[in-house]
């Protein structure tokens, strides 16, 4: 057996370093920003503990662009370090002081306060930088400052230099291939990105703004005002989900709702305030916004933050899809991350987050319901397609959600699931004891059928979202002795079977000869004759559409429509009521040409009640029936 050791060649590390990082090269002000805070904090901490005795200060970290110079600035007010720590911090790498701080102070500082954990962050420069400097001063009594320089190869020089006041600054000398990295508003987008949360005040150059002059006044009256230049502070240190609940009111949720989507005019409906410290670390917000009837994320997402450091909006591992509907912070230093903090790793506590956030979410939709049904039926619309998306995907929240769903019928009456099975048992029982639960996906389009079942007494509800035909899949597994079924699938009698259909009028011979006679004005590839003995009062003809087949289409399109049934053509059944007058008289004409065109005329009547009579058919129809009128 041979053992040994890997022997890493350091030349062949930067170019490493440069390329594979991190996959996006903007993440570079994000490490050194946080880099920057660390140190303050680390200051901080040191005060507290009484190793520092002398004034902290203001500790703004200032983030300056020098155009002419090629250079960008990360400068900090923090603990410094010695020519020493900078070979042992910086020469090092991974080697993470961030790490050793924690293991040395474990029992006198949290070590969830400190963002970097990884050692690599600094070396993120290098993917912009043709070269870096690091000009810094400890904040220990007597020392002397160090400038360290380093162009991208193993080799670096560190030398004695001269800095006013303790504090480290980070000089990036920008590569021709990252000029981008030199414009102001790139820089400034990037820092709100990344930064403007951080725990620590982050100035980028200044600002312009308009203030009154003084006691001046202008012609009308008004007071005078001047321009004047104010420091460009990014970051806001104390965000609304680092406070307590209890200190906050609706008004300041609703402006850091504002804060975080600037460009989102319409307010959120509720929120939910998370503040979880064990078994587990995790605090943020989230908002439900206004959904309607629309299945696809908001494009203003969920942010992802570690100790108030971005990381990402994408956060699909870290909440169920559902939850992906909502928008607002969530913040974990328990979520782990890869070297770049870019790419959420599925472990223990992940599952558990997530577990803890979707009960949160339950409980407060279940809160909101049993505090005002009114104002959550009245919310209800706006958030119908979550709590189905919920109930679908997430049989946790499923459990939950039971007890809170609502049905709305087509008077947009809303009813818990126990509810309407009280309401509807006494009428829509069939004769098999099986209860029915009918339905419309669009109230205008199916406006005779929904009054033709309310005719006999019966109830219908609305499912009109993306999401119904799956939704009403799940409630009939879910459901004892239940089946839901479209309004128009079928005839009136048949939609719920109460006992044997009307005889009818016409004998099976008459039957034989009537049903070629319609097969021959309609189309055999869309629409199959069915001959049914109705009441006398039902429409010469209808059109039905088979609930199987309906749905399994419906379902499929929101799948994008690439299943077998995605791909099937629409089918109708073309229903001929065999006790109608008009059928008879129909039978009875004895010239082919009327007896074809009484016949059309009554089929085309049944198309253009469900909107199924277009182009050059709607033509020939309108000319008929001016000509019957004439």
């Amino acid at each position: 057996m041979q053992t040994g050791k890997i022997n890493v060649q350091t030349e062949n590390i930067f170019p490493i370093i440069k390329k594979f990082l991190y996959s996006d090269h903007e993440i570079f002000l994000r490490e050194l920003v946080s880099n920057a805070v660390d140190a303050t904090k680390k200051l901080k901490a040191f005060s507290s503990m009484g190793e520092f005795k002398g004034e902290i200060g203001k500790t703004t970290i200032n983030v300056v662009l020098d155009k002419k110079a090629k250079t960008l600035t990360i400068s900090d007010k923090g603990i410094g370090m010695t020519a020493d720590e900078i070979v042992k911090y910086i020469t090092q790498i991974a080697f993470s002081g961030a790490e050793e701080f924690i293991t040395k102070y474990k029992d006198k500082v949290d070590a969830n306060a400190m963002i970097g954990h990884f050692g690599l962050g600094f070396y993120s420069a290098f993917m912009v930088a043709k070269e870096v400097e690091i000009i810094s001063l400890s904040f220990k009594e007597g020392a002397k400052a160090a400038r360290w320089t380093c162009d991208g190869s193993p080799e670096y020089k560190l030398e004695e230099t001269k800095k006013e006041g303790r504090g480290t600054d980070i000089v990036l000398h920008i590569a021709d291939d990252s000029t981008e990295f030199l414009e102001d508003a790139r820089i400034e987008t990037l820092l709100k990105k990344y930064c403007r949360f951080l725990p620590e005040e982050i100035k980028f150059g200044t600002k312009k703004e308009w203030v009154n002059d003084g006691d001046k006044k202008d012609k009308d009256g008004n007071p005078e005002q001047k321009e004047i230049e104010v420091d460009n502070i990014i970051s806001n240190p104390t965000p609304l989900w680092t406070k307590k609940p209890a200190e906050l009111s609706d008004e300041d949720y609703k402006n850091f709702y504002r804060e975080l989507y600037p460009m989102n005019f319409e307010e959120p409906l509720f929120w939910i305030h998370l503040n979880v410290d064990y078994p587990f670390n995790l605090t943020g917000v989230l908002y439900f916004p206004k959904l309607k009837n629309n299945f696809e994320a908001p494009k203003d997402k969920i942010q992802l933050y570690s100790n108030q450091v971005f990381v990402t909006d994408n956060v699909e591992h870290v909440v169920p899809d559902f939850l992906m509907l909502l928008r607002g912070v969530i913040d974990s230093p328990d979520i782990p991350l890869n070297v770049s903090r870019s790419y959420l790793q599925a472990d223990g506590n992940v599952k558990k987050i997530s577990t803890h956030i979707t009960k949160k979410v339950a409980d407060k939709l279940e809160e909101l319901f049993k505090k005002d049904r009114a104002d959550f039926e009245q919310k209800w619309n706006d958030i119908k397609v979550f709590v189905e998306y919920g109930i679908l995907s997430d049989e946790k929240f499923n459990e939950k959600a039971q007890k809170l769903v609502l049905l709305t019928n087509t008077q947009k009456a809303h009813f818990t699931l126990e509810e309407y099975e009280a309401k509807i048992k006494p009428t829509q029982t069939d004769k098999d004891k099986k209860l029915i639960y009918l339905y419309s996906n669009n109230v205008s389009e199916q406006h005779s059928y929904i009054q033709a079942a309310q005719d006999r007494g019966y109830d219908v509800l609305l499912f009109d979202t993306p999401l119904d035909p799956h939704f009403i899949g799940k409630l009939e597994s879910t459901l004892k002795e239940v089946a839901f079924v479209r309004v128009d699938s079928d005839t009136v009698d048949k939609l719920i079977k109460k006992e044997d259909a009307p005889v009818s009028k016409l004998s099976e011979e008459q039957k034989k000869e009537l049903q070629p006679i319609i097969e021959d004005i309609i189309s055999k590839e869309k629409y199959t004759v069915v001959l049914e003995s109705l009441s006398e009062k039902e429409a010469p003809m209808l059109i039905t559409r088979p609930e199987f087949m309906r749905r399994m289409k419906d379902m499929s399109a929101l799948g994008g429509g690439m299943s077998f049934y995605g791909d099937m053509p629409d089918m109708y059944n073309l229903v001929v009521n065999t006790n109608h007058p008009l059928i008879s008289k129909i039978l009875e004409e004895h010239s082919p040409e009327k007896r074809k065109a009484m016949s059309k005329q009554a089929a085309d009547l049944a198309l253009l009640s469900q909107g199924l009579l277009k182009g050059e058919e709607l033509t020939q129809f309108i000319k008929r029936s001016v000509a019957l009128i004439d």
